[in-house]
């Protein structure tokens, strides 16, 4: 009897480990191969550091950002942070924060 309450014990330890660290990092994972995976030319994005920036060019390991007129940068694919919303990104263009 001591034996079975050590096993449930210990299956209620390992699923709580898997649903509140395994599983949050595997969806997370998912989300970033996927915007990795959809990631085009001229697509607005901001890279991990947070600098914002349009992509020019892609490979599969680097991708070519713009960040001002002729002034191309080179990071690699898993630098992009997230893309911009394009509706959100030209009003976001013209302002400027104090």
């Amino acid at each position: 009897m001591g034996d079975t309450g050590g096993l449930i014990y210990l299956a209620v330890l390992v699923a709580a480990f898997y649903l509140l660290i395994i599983r949050p990092q595997m969806r997370n994972a998912k989300r970033v191969r996927e915007l990795l995976a959809s990631l085009e030319v001229g697509d607005r994005i901001v890279t991990v550091g947070g600098m914002r920036a349009t992509i020019t060019a892609l490979n599969d390991e680097t991708v070519t950002l713009e960040v001002a007129d002729g002034v191309t940068l080179f990071f690699d694919r898993g630098a992009v942070g997230r893309k911009l919303d394009p509706d959100l990104t030209q009003a976001d263009e013209g302002s400027t924060s104090e």
